[in-house]
């Protein structure tokens, strides 16, 4: 029912005892391998903590100095994180078919650094931001559209920075190894490092920016941006760059304008049909080594040898002459198979990306109304919370691949396929819904004892922000399991020409969670009062039971296309 995963205990063993899987150029100098990790490490950890702490503030950046109003800030700053896991895609499609890796993930941080600029410039010139003023904000002096443009600015940059950097980096490390046992514990130690990253930001960088000087905490963030291109730059003697190989996309196009084409050829009658796998060859269906697989039949037509295509199969069918939009190699045509058979099961992770992205933007207004002192003189910023989250991915990654893995393997004889830990991690993060709702609920109560719902908005609950550490905890737990093998899952089965694009979908389901939970928070306040300007006026916990609710039956989606998948993987 699921893929294989790599060999047993592969995920137990530290990188120094895995193959080194270096290679040579021609100058003779080794390539690859464990020894790049340092760099891109240190690449990654600069633009994690600088991109993540920027982004997790940016609530409390619009509201402070840019009067926004509460909801309105909450919904600008999911758009923000949306299209920072969108862009990526853009950036994977540019790698894949034109420049490969390394150029886009060095222009993408040299962007990093001139965003950076940009919202250092923001904070320290106040001609670039409205007058300061005392909530509530309805009452303030809004921004200009000049003061607005400079912001929106820094966002774009930063946005189109990460969609160079973040997730190609990714396959950037990948392509330094061969096996796929190698690339596994590479992708957990990626995200252990830009976890780690994404701590340092919402922790220090929040409480630099918030606490002490915006000036100062965006100046950090650019002297770390800087840092992390001079990482990149370093390693660039190690890095093993395989050259892109031309646009895939239009491979995947052929097949299907190839398949259209021959939708009416008569495959009826006996004869035996012959399939183009390249070089002048053909393999016969059925049962011959080289013919297509039997799923998703119609597009086997593409490779399909018919008379008109007899003349042509001495030519090249990758895209050179005519004969490439009429007659496909086998090989195209699975590729095709393979990327559509993945997207039922991709399609079954937004959900859980729109339940994690309400998560966030809410928790954030919730912190904001809940008592955040931690000893007299220091309070937690409200920014920091989903640090929590982060806290518990790092927390639990090693006591999975030391503990909770080895029993399973001794349980089943295997250890879990990455299919299996992506709908364990379904089922945790249900579980973190549902303990958001309750702790909400208890929070309400104490509203109510209180009469604080007569308050005026922006009074603080007497309830500890420290509640809101286990649903954020729960919740990171669960991206500890899904989220890593989401990316081991898509890197696995996509073919090798589309590795950045594999390493994309990823961010791609987070940025479709945060532009849905953006439109889902627009429809609850349309169509009930469970989200007015006070939140102590409302029903939020009944949002989230209706999240629970969907996630539920998104679980029971994802079962049925597990079901239904059969791996590329052999």
């Amino acid at each position: 029912m699921e893929m294989e995963s790599s060999s047993p205990g592969s995920q137990l063993k530290p990188p120094v005892e895995l193959e080194q899987q270096e290679t040579k150029d021609k100058a003779g100098r080794k390539r690859g391998g464990w020894v790049t990790l340092p760099f891109i490490a240190g690449s990654m950890i600069g633009l994690g903590l600088a991109i993540n702490g920027t982004t997790s503030n940016l609530l409390l950046y619009l509201l402070k100095e840019y009067n926004v109003e509460s909801i309105q800030a909450a919904q600008i700053a999911n758009i923000v994180r949306g299209s920072l896991n969108l862009v990526p895609v853009a950036g994977a499609v540019v790698s894949d078919s034109y420049f490969g890796c390394f150029p886009v993930v060095l222009a993408g941080t040299a962007i990093n650094v001139l965003a950076f600029v940009l919202f250092t410039l923001t904070a320290a010139l106040p001609s670039l931001r409205p007058a300061h003023c005392a909530p509530p904000p309805a009452a303030c002096q809004h921004a200009t559209g000049g003061q607005l443009a400079v912001l929106y600015a820094a966002v774009c940059l930063l946005a189109i920075g990460t969609g160079g950097t973040r997730f190609n980096v990714a396959t950037l490390g990948a392509d330094q190894f061969s096996s796929p046992r190698a690339q596994d514990v590479f992708f957990n130690w990626y995200f252990v490092f830009l976890y780690g990253s994404f701590i340092v930001g919402d922790t220090a960088i929040v409480y630099l920016q918030d606490g002490v000087s915006w000036v100062l905490g965006f100046s950090v963030c650019l002297a770390a941006t800087v840092v992390s291109l001079v990482m990149l730059l370093l390693g660039a003697r190690y890095y093993r760059m395989p050259a892109p190989k031309g646009s895939p996309y239009t491979d995947l196009a052929r097949v299907v304008v190839a398949a259209v084409r021959k939708a009416r050829v008569d495959v009826a009658g006996g004869r035996q049909v012959q399939y183009y796998v390249g070089d002048g060859a053909a393999a016969a269906d059925p049962g011959s080594d080289g013919a297509p697989s039997k799923r998703l039949r119609f597009l086997n037509r593409a490779a399909m040898i018919t008379a008109n295509d007899d003349s042509s199969t001495d030519a090249p069918a990758r895209g050179h002459g005519s004969s490439g939009w009429r007659l496909c190699t086998v090989q195209q045509v699975e590729d095709l198979k393979s990327l559509l058979g993945v997207l039922p099961l991709w399609s079954s992770g937004i959900f859980v990306s729109l339940s994690i992205g309400l998560m966030i933007g809410m928790m954030i207004l919730q912190a904001l109304v809940m008592d955040r002192s931690l000893g007299p003189r220091f309070q937690i910023p409200a920014g920091s919370m989903t640090v929590c989250a982060l806290a518990a991915f790092i927390a639990v990654t090693p006591v999975f691949d030391r503990a909770v893995f080895p029993l399973w393997r001794r349980a089943t004889g295997a250890v879990p396929t990455p299919l299996q830990r992506v709908g364990l991690g379904h089922v945790v993060n249900i579980a973190g819904v549902v303990a958001a709702a309750l702790v909400e609920r208890r929070r309400l109560g104490v509203v109510r004892a209180h009469n604080g719902a007569n308050e005026p908005n922006g009074w603080v609950t007497p309830m500890s922000v420290l509640w809101l550490l286990v649903p954020l905890g729960v919740v990171g737990v669960g991206e500890a399991l899904h989220f890593p093998g989401n990316m081991a899952f898509y890197y696995q089965e996509f073919p090798k020409t589309l590795r950045s694009t594999a390493t994309a979908m990823a961010p791609l389901l987070v940025a479709l969670g945060f532009y849905l939970s953006t439109a889902f928070v627009d429809v609850v306040r349309r169509v009930t009062k469970w989200l007015p300007e006070n939140i102590n006026q409302g029903r939020l916990d009944n949002v989230y039971w209706a999240v629970a609710v969907g996630a539920t039956a998104n679980f029971g989606y994802f079962l049925v296309c597990v079901s239904l998948y059969k791996s590329r993987v052999k």
